[in-house]
C-alpha cells in the first residue's frame, strides 16, 4: 500500500519525503544504566504479561556481506510499519545477536511475513549457530538481492536508514525499495494456502480467524502508519 500510494502522489506532482534526502541523526549517547533507574519488574513477569500482546511472526533476511559464506537471518516478533512518506518499517533486534552485525554489514535485508504453515521454519531461524537456510528454498528479491523465502505470504526489500538503541536492544529502521505478496501484489506466484499468518502468543503458534463481519463507525486500519484516535 505505501507503494501505490507514493507512486500516486507523484503522478499528480506531489513532492513527497521520497524525493527529498533524509538526513541522519546524530549517533546516539550511550551510558550504562543506574540500580537506582532500574524499574522494579522483574524479567520473568515483564515477559508473561507482554506475552497476552498477540503478534506477527517475520524473518528478517540478508545477502552475505563480503567475505562472508552464506546469507543471514533471524526471526523476529517485533516488527512494524512505521511511515508512508519516505515509506519505513522498522524491527528491534537484541544487542547480543550475532546475526545482526552480519545484517548491519550487509546494509540491507527482506522481512518475510511468516504463513500460518511456517512455525517450523520460525523455529529453525530462531536457533543460534546453526545453518538456518540449510533446505530452505528462496530467491534473491530484487532490489536488495536479500533471500526472499519461499512460500512467505509477504516481503518487505529493505535498505538501512537508521539504528537506534533501546534499553537492551536496537531499534532498525528500514526504507522500503519493494515489497508484495503471494497473490500477485508483488510479481511473485506463491501457495495462496499459506497467505493466513502464523501468529505467536504466550509462547504458542496460533492462527487467525475472522470474527463476524461488522462495520465500525470509525474504522481504522491496525499497524498501518499515519492512523490515530
Amino acid at each position: 500500500m505505501a507503494a501505490t500510494v507514493v507512486r500516486y502522489l507523484r503522478s499528480v506532482g506531489a513532492a513527497t519525503a521520497a524525493d527529498r534526502p533524509v538526513e541522519a541523526l546524530p549517533r546516539p549517547h550511550l551510558r550504562a544504566v543506574r540500580e537506582d533507574e532500574r524499574a522494579p519488574v522483574g524479567a520473568a513477569e515483564f515477559r508473561r504479561v507482554l506475552g497476552h500482546f498477540a503478534t506477527g511472526v517475520t524473518v528478517v533476511t540478508a545477502p552475505a556481506a563480503p567475505g562472508e559464506t552464506g546469507p543471514a537471518g533471524f526471526a523476529c516478533q517485533s516488527f512494524a510499519s512505521l511511515s508512508l512518506d519516505p515509506p519505513l518499517v522498522s524491527f528491534m533486534v537484541a544487542r547480543t545477536s550475532t546475526t545482526w552485525p552480519r545484517i548491519a554489514r550487509a546494509g540491507v535485508f527482506c522481512v518475510n511475513i511468516l504463513g500460518a504453515r511456517q512455525g517450523a521454519l520460525c523455529r529453525a531461524f530462531a536457533v543460534s549457530g546453526a545453518d538456518k537456510f540449510a533446505g530452505v528454498a528462496y530467491d534473491a528479491a530484487p532490489v536488495t538481492g536479500s533471500p526472499r523465502l519461499a512460500g512467505a505470504p509477504a516481503w518487505v526489500d529493505c535498505a538501512v536508514q537508521a539504528v537506534h538503541t533501546g534499553g537492551d536492544h536496537l531499534i532498525v529502521v528500514g526504507r522500503v525499495e519493494a515489497l508484495g505478496t503471494v497473490d500477485g501484489d508483488g510479481g511473485r506466484e506463491g501457495d495462496g494456502d499459506t497467505a493466513a499468518p502464523l501468529l505467536f502468543h504466550r509462547g504458542t503458534f496460533g492462527e487467525f480467524t475472522p470474527s463476524t463481519p461488522s462495520t465500525p463507525s470509525n474504522p481504522s486500519t491496525p499497524n498501518a502508519p499515519g492512523t490515530s484516535s
